[in-house]
């Protein structure tokens, strides 16, 4: 079992910048690939972002693109979303989830964390 926690979200204005981070612990592994995740109100969870396990590989949805970075850090089994230039569109609670297999499917990760809020206001 793999066990995320997400921190870092909050209510930003539009414009600003937030850092979301996602700890892991348990049966770790820097095989997995990470990914963010993100659920609006009334909105199904829709793809972020993910990175390869080694870092060397991301990938974005279109929408964020050119403003969301994704990171990692196996030392510490860590990954990051740096949010730059919000919208009040990216409102959302944001996931973290890893998956041998992910990719921007929700169903090729295999464990999530319970998500943390992210506002922007106009």
């Amino acid at each position: 079992q793999v066990q995320l926690v997400e921190s870092g979200g909050g209510l930003v204005q539009a414009g600003g910048s937030l850092r979301l981070s996602c700890a892991a612990s348990g049966r770790t592994s820097s095989s997995y690939v990470m990914g963010w995740f993100r659920q609006a109100p009334g909105k199904e969870r829709e793809f972020v972002s993910a990175i390869s396990w080694s870092g060397g590989t991301t990938y974005y949805a279109d929408s964020v693109k050119d403003r969301f970075t994704i990171s990692r850090n196996n030392a510490k089994n860590t990954v990051a979303l740096q949010m730059n230039s919000l919208k009040p569109g990216d409102t959302a609670v944001y996931y973290c989830a890893a998956g041998l297999k992910g990719s921007t499917r929700r169903d090729s990760y295999d464990y999530w964390g319970q998500g943390t809020q992210v506002t922007v206001s106009s």
